[in-house]
Order: C-alpha cells, then sequence, then structure tokens
C-alpha cells in the first residue's frame, strides 16, 4: 500500500510531496516544500552555502540524491587508494593532485554552475574546470586539506554521479541518447503513419462518412497521438516549462505551444463530437522535427568524435622490457605504472603506449591520426616517436621519455578541450538574436490568432499553429556552432588542430600572413647545403670525409651537419685533435695536419689567402666554413638552415588567394633575403628583435589589416599572442605550452593551406546558413500568417531548414583541398 500525495511538489527534485509531510526549506526569502528529509538537507546545505542562486538558473531538475548518494558512497573508499588513482589522477607537486572525472546527471548550463561553485568552496579545492560537451571535469585540490572521495560525496550530495574519467563510459552515455531519440522518432513515425492511415479516408470521403465511423477514426487517432505529444514530444514540453519558469522564451516554447495547441483543441473537437481535428498535423509535425533533431545531434556526435578517438589511442597494457639490455624477457604492465627510462618492446601493428625514442630496431609509424600526415613516418634508433601512434613494420625497442599528461597526445587533448569550451562572438550574436526573434515570433502569434478569430474563427487555430512552428529558429542557432563543430573536427584530421573557438572564423578573414623564418619556414636544423673544391688534387668526397672526421668530437650543430652528410661512410681516423672555441679544430690525418673552422684560423697555417672564386661564398649569408691543410685552401661547406620543401607552395598559394604574405625574422640581412628570394616573398623585415616583431604587427594592424602570424612558439609567443589569429608548430614540449589558436602538429605547411581553404569554406557555409534562416523565416511567416501554410507544411518547413543547415555544414567534412 502507498502512502497518499498531495497535489504539491518538491521544490527541489520534483517529485509528489507524501501527504502527511510537512518539510521545508527557505530559498530566497520563501518558504518551499521539501518531499522528503534528504531533499530538505540537499537544499538547506545548497543555501548554506551561498549557492541559492542556482534555483534562479538552473533549467532542469538534478537527480534526487537519494538515487545518487549510495552509489558513490558504497565505492567511496576506493577512491583515495593511489593504485585506483593512477588512471585518472595526476601529480601536480608535493601536495596537489588533479583528477579527470566523467559526470552524469548534466542537463544544462546551471548544472555546470552549480557543480563549479559547490566544488570550489570546499576547503582544498584549488580550481575546478567542467566541459558540457564532453561532461569532463577537471578537479585539483590539496591532500593535506580535502580527499577525493570528500570531493566526490560533495557532487553527490547537491544530485550528480562523479566517476573516474572513462571514454568508454562517455561513449555510452552517448549511445544512451541516441537510442532515446531513436525510440522517440520511432514511435513519432509510426503514430504518424497510423494516423494519416485513418485521416486519409476522412479527407477523401468529402463528407460523405457516416458520424460513427468518423468519430471511430478521431478517437483512434486520438489514442496514437496521445503515445506521440507524451512520450515522443516530451522534451519539448519540458523544456518549454523550464524556460517559462526562468521567465525566458526558448526555442521549444512555441514548438510545445503549437503541438500542445493544436493536441488540446482537437481532443476537445473530438469529445464534442464536433470541429475540426489535427492529430495528423500534430503527428507528422513531432516525427520531423525530431526527425531533422536526431540528424543534427548524430552530425554534431559526428563530428566530435575526433576527441574521443584521440583519447581511446593509448593502450592500457604495454610490455615492458625490465632487464634490458641484458635481457630480452617481457612482462605486461599497465601503462599508468611505467616511468621514465623503462624500456618497452611494441611489436608490428601495436600502438606505441608512451613519447619516447627508439634504442633498437628500425620501422615506420603511422601518425595520421595525430598529424593529418598519411604517409608512414621512418623510425631508426635516435628518432622521437609519439604515443598513439602504430608502429607498422617491424619490433622496436623504444626507451620512455614522457607519460601520462605529459605525453604530446595528452597536450593535444587538452588543447583541443580548451576549444570546446570557448564560444565565438559569432554563435553569442546568433544566439542573442534566436531569443529576440522567439519572443518577437510569440508577439506575432497572438496576434495573428487574434486576427484571424475575428475574421474566420474557424481558421484562427491551425494557422496560428503553423505560425508558431514553421519560424521557430532552429537553423538559426544550428546555423555557426554546427558549422565550425564540424570544421574543427575536420582541421584536427588534417593536422591543424584548433585551439581557440574564434580561430576559423579568424584565420578565413585575415589579409596578412607573417611567418618567421627559423623553424617555420625552416626546418630549424642545420644543413650542408653545398661543397665548393678549391684544389684539383683533393675530391669532393675526400673533402667531406676529412671534415667529418675532424668533426667528430664536436657537439656544435654545424659539426652535426657535417657528420649527418657523411652519415654511413667510414671515416679516416684522427689523431692530436685541438678544439678552439669560437675558431675551428686542428687534427692530424694520415699524417698530415688540418684544420677546418672559420677561414682565417683555418689557414693561419699555412698564411695562404681565399682564392676569388670563394668572396660570393662568404657573402651569401649562410653560415661557411673553411677546410685547410699546410698547402693552403681545400674546400669551402656552406652550412645552413633547410627550407621546408612545401613552403614555396604554400607562398605561392597565398599570393594566388590574395593574400599579403611578410617575412619577420632577427636573422641577417643576407640570410633573410635569401630565404625570400627562393620563396617569392616580396615584403621582408630583417635583423628584428622580438620587441621590433611586436611592432610590426602592430603596424599592421593599424592600418586595418587582419594578421595570421605563424610562428615556432618559442620565441614568438609575444607577437603571436598580438595577431588576431596564431599558428604555431607543434613540435616537442612547447606542444603543451602554446598559447597559439592553431597548433600545426604534422609541421607540414602544406597542411596549413588546406585549414585555409577548410577555412574559408566554413566562413561562407555559416554564411549561406545565416542567409537561409533568415530567408526562410522571411519567406515562411508572412506565408503562415496568410493562411498557405498547414500546421504539417510547417513541421517539415522548419525540419527541413535545419536539416539543409547541417547537410550543407557537412560539406566542409567532404572538401577535397589540394
Amino acid at each position: 500500500m502507498t502512502d497518499a500525495t498531495s497535489d504539491a511538489s518538491c521544490y527541489h527534485c520534483g517529485l509528489p510531496i507524501p501527504a502527511d509531510v510537512d518539510l521545508a526549506v527557505t530559498i530566497n526569502d520563501v518558504p518551499q516544500t521539501m518531499c522528503c528529509l534528504g531533499c530538505q538537507a540537499v537544499a538547506q546545505s545548497i543555501v548554506d552555502n551561498g549557492l541559492a542562486d542556482y534555483y534562479r538558473s538552473r533549467d532542469a531538475l538534478p537527480e534526487s540524491p537519494r538515487d545518487a548518494l549510495p552509489a558513490i558512497l558504497d565505492q567511496v573508499a576506493l577512491f583515495d587508494h593511489a593504485e585506483f588513482q593512477k588512471s585518472f589522477v595526476k601529480a601536480l607537486g608535493e601536495h596537489e593532485r588533479e583528477a579527470s572525472l566523467l559526470l552524469e546527471g548534466i542537463t544544462c548550463s546551471a548544472c555546470i554552475w552549480l557543480n563549479e561553485q559547490h566544488i570550489g568552496k570546499l576547503p582544498g579545492v584549488v580550481a575546478v574546470d567542467i566541459n558540457y560537451t564532453t561532461r569532463r571535469a577537471r578537479v585539483r585540490w590539496d591532500e593535506r586539506q580535502i580527499r577525493l572521495s570528500a570531493i566526490l560525496q560533495a557532487v553527490a550530495a547537491i544530485g550528480y554521479r562523479a566517476y573516474p574519467y572513462d571514454a568508454a563510459r562517455n561513449e555510452e552515455i552517448t549511445r544512451k541518447e541516441r537510442r532515446q531519440a531513436m525510440w522517440r522518432l520511432w514511435v513519432a513515425g509510426f503514430g504518424m503513419m497510423q494516423v494519416m492511415m485513418y485521416a486519409y479516408p476522412v479527407y477523401i470521403a468529402n463528407g460523405e462518412m457516416s458520424v460513427d465511423i468518423e468519430t471511430l477514426m478521431r478517437w483512434a487517432s486520438l489514442v496514437l497521438t496521445v503515445l506521440v505529444v507524451f512520450y515522443s514530444s516530451a522534451p519539448f514540453f519540458r523544456n518549454a516549462w523550464r524556460d517559462l519558469k526562468l521567465w525566458r522564451v526558448g526555442m521549444d516554447v512555441p514548438v510545445a505551444l503549437g503541438v500542445g495547441g493544436a493536441f488540446v483543441a482537437s481532443c476537445w473537437a473530438t469529445v464534442q463530437g464536433g470541429g475540426e481535428v489535427y492529430f495528423d498535423s500534430v503527428t507528422m509535425f513531432v516525427f520531423f522535427l525530431l526527425g531533422g533533431r536526431y540528424l543534427e545531434m548524430t552530425a554534431r556526435q559526428k563530428a566530435l568524435s575526433v576527441t574521443e578517438a584521440l583519447t581511446k589511442l593509448l593502450p592500457a597494457f604495454a610490455q615492458k622490457l625490465a632487464q634490458f639490455p641484458q635481457a630480452r624477457e617481457t612482462e605486461q604492465v599497465l601503462v599508468a605504472d611505467l616511468a621514465v627510462g623503462n624500456h618497452v618492446l611494441v611489436r608490428p601493428g601495436e600502438i606505441i603506449p608512451v613519447d619516447g625514442v627508439v634504442v633498437e630496431g628500425s620501422s615506420s609509424a603511422d601518425e595520421s591520426l595525430l598529424t593529418g600526415e598519411s604517409r608512414p613516418v621512418a623510425k631508426l634508433p635516435g628518432d622521437a616517436v609519439t604515443g598513439g601512434t602504430i608502429n607498422a613494420e617491424s619490433p622496436l625497442v623504444v626507451r620512455v621519455e614522457q607519460v601520462g599528461e605529459a605525453t604530446r597526445l595528452s597536450a593535444i587533448i587538452a588543447l583541443m578541450e580548451r576549444a570546446a569550451m570557448e564560444k565565438p562572438r559569432i554563435v553569442e550574436l546568433a544566439d542573442r538574436i534566436a531569443a529576440y526573434f522567439v519572443a518577437v515570433l510569440l508577439l506575432v502569434a497572438a496576434g495573428t490568432a487574434l486576427g484571424w478569430y475575428l475574421v474566420d474563427p474557424s481558421k484562427a487555430l491551425w494557422i496560428t499553429v503553423s505560425v508558431l512552428v514553421v519560424t521557430c529558429p532552429c537553423a538559426l542557432s544550428l546555423a555557426t556552432p554546427i558549422a565550425l563543430t564540424v570544421a574543427a573536427g575536420s582541421l584536427a584530421r588534417d593536422g591543424l588542430l584548433v585551439t581557440r573557438g574564434h580561430a576559423i572564423e579568424t584565420l578565413a578573414r585575415a589579409t596578412h600572413f607573417v611567418f618567421d623564418k627559423t623553424g617555420t619556414l625552416t626546418s630549424g636544423q642545420m644543413r650542408l647545403i653545398d661543397v665548393l673544391c678549391l684544389r684539383t688534387d683533393v675530391s669532393r668526397e675526400r673533402c667531406l670525409a676529412l671534415a667529418a672526421a675532424l668533426e667528430q668530437a664536436s657537439e656544435h650543430p654545424l659539426a652535426q651537419a657535417l657528420r649527418t652528410a657523411q652519415a654511413g661512410v667510414d671515416l679516416p681516423p684522427v689523431s692530436e685533435a685541438v678544439s678552439v672555441p669560437g675558431q675551428g679544430i686542428a687534427g692530424e690525418i694520415a699524417g698530415q695536419m688540418y684544420r677546418i673552422g672559420r677561414p682565417a684560423y683555418a689557414l693561419a697555417e699555412s698564411g695562404q689567402q681565399l682564392p676569388p672564386a670563394a668572396e660570393a661564398w662568404l657573402e651569401s649569408g649562410d653560415t661557411v666554413v673553411l677546410l685547410a691543410d699546410a698547402a693552403g685552401a681545400l674546400a669551402l661547406f656552406r652550412i645552413g638552415d633547410e627550407l621546408r620543401p612545401e613552403a614555396r607552395g604554400l607562398i605561392d598559394r597565398l599570393r594566388a588567394y590574395g593574400k599579403e604574405v611578410v617575412l619577420l625574422t632577427g636573422d641577417a640581412p643576407a640570410v633573410a633575403a635569401w630565404v625570400a628570394a627562393a620563396l617569392g616573398i616580396r615584403t621582408v623585415h630583417a635583423g628584428v628583435t622580438p620587441d621590433g616583431k611586436h611592432a610590426c604587427v602592430s603596424e599592421l594592424q593599424a592600418a586595418g589589416a587582419v594578421v595570421a602570424m605563424v610562428g615556432d612558439g618559442v620565441n614568438d609567443a609575444p607577437v603571436l599572442a598580438l595577431a588576431q589569429v596564431s599558428i604555431a608548430m607543434g613540435g616537442g614540449a612547447q606542444l603543451a605550452r602554446t598559447q597559439a589558436d592553431f597548433v600545426l602538429l604534422s609541421e607540414n605547411l602544406a597542411h596549413l593551406q588546406h585549414g585555409l581553404q577548410r577555412a574559408a569554406l566554413t566562413l561562407v557555409v555559416i554564411r549561406q546558413n545565416l542567409w537561409w534562416s533568415f530567408a526562410y523565416n522571411i519567406v515562411a511567416l508572412p506565408a503562415a500568417i496568410a493562411g498557405y501554410v498547414t500546421p504539417w507544411m510547417a513541421g517539415i518547413g522548419m525540419s527541413l531548414s535545419s536539416l539543409l543547415v547541417v547537410l550543407n555544414s557537412l560539406r566542409i567534412q567532404r572538401l577535397e583541398v589540394d
């Protein structure tokens, strides 16, 4: 036997209040009734902690704490174990910890606000950040003041659930939402088909059907429409009621009014046995609207799947070589248990579990998901490998260099999450316009209802419903965010990571592209560019071998360039080698003394002068070293920073797009002039200090330029921050600390060209979406007011307008870049 209940509902959880319960909490100076001691305790806790504004801003009821608390409390001690925390907690200091959690029960932005405020006020909690899109929460706390279990209990106390972040669990929630949406769509579709089967005979009978049969058809339609209205369209009514309680009008308000009004009027006509019924229009409208929203949800989840795919790249286990190199036995360990300096064996086809360095073996790695580079990248001893990439060919032994949150993959995921949490200005503007549009729409609908009631009362209801439905601004609200979401995912697959919300739009509008030289247009590594032999009695190959042999013991970048040029070649032994810092190296090879270094140093022993042919080389702007023996100069070696092979193609394409290209470098004018000539750059600023770079970009902006700055992210941080949009090369540890708007993960400048093409298309798509949304409403509204649009036509029109926006945005994914 159940307890009797009153008509009142709990202010906190919304459940009915038993008739014999008399509990209340004063919230915002007004006593509010509660259904049980649990809700009373939670509500009082919210008020006592100064969070009563939650009840003003929430737009959905939280999960009841009676359901949430046991699931956490049963396992609460487990969360404080260090072993259990390894997979989702990282140490930021001696006592500071950060956990990555997954929140359940999040239904709106007010839930985010409440959790951030509630958790942030706990003693010992340093910071809390929650992403509404992914439901991920990052909580940082001081272990000396609070335990993780206490934080989870605090979350449960206000009606939510927190778990260690798990991509599989997040995927399960996504599947649940998709399954529920599919069921609602199926019920609406089934109801629509059946109702149409009953409505069609009435239409074609043209008044000749008997009253009994027509009444039977109406009642059958009513039964089926009840399922559609109270199940399939339940979210519309719930969201509309939420909005109205908060004294605001969202997009579900006109939908709920239209569906509800038509349904109630049809029920009244059925009960009275006379008047028009609109069951077919109601079911058809709900079906088309749910269909459009389901496709939109699927497209959005697909676009957001890039981040989730990255989180699942790293394997859970690794094959550790505990006694390497003395022994080759492997043991399977958790990746979280690996430490810097450990060695792991990665077999062909396996995912590399950590960031590290190859110490044995040769193979290639598939880095396409991280960098967008489709071709496998060769991996030899000494080469760096990235966790999450796939070993394609042969076994590799890798020394662990970075684990956990310090890996490059973790940095990429963190930057993508930061971009997802930012809302660009254009999206905020569209949201504000949509909110005002809905308010105006309701006033227009009210005026339409009054006008048609005075002119022809029989048409007032269905025309008003059509007005409410046909111009609901779903397409307007979708126009920008769906395009940006699709573009961000596509750019990530191209190797260009979006880290700021405004970046795509600004990149498309950029008028000036300003490039740093070293590490951007060039590889940032010294390479042997050319050799000039000065004597006929010694070959080019012999000169190279002598130079590389003399430089064997040097760690200077120039020495490394010469040794790299002779990699795999047997070098002659050197004796009595002497290094003079800043000048060069001298040594004996096969009984003869040689010198290499600055020309003055190399020729000091012989007293000879450089031949005239060498003068042009010394003025080239590159670094030139001289090899000499006792008889004089043997060869000149020109060593410089190698241009990236795709740089010329990018510059040519930018100029073809009408963009201004500027080279801004701190290098010598001669070097800058050579690079500019090789790449076809006309505007060059050389020998510029960091302050000078800042001033140069400021001057361009003062003249009205929209500047896109491309740099390596190390020395260019100030000017990258100044530019309207910035692109940083994505190499190494700098990725984790970059403040750029984009990160070029692959360091392939061709991918920047692809990104510019997608960004330009994205801006075109956004404009098309907005123009279509406005044009559709401008045309549809007068037609609906005039009575030319029936409710079912309104439902189709509204759904198709939203669907068109989504399909148009998906064109960004299908763009064939060149």
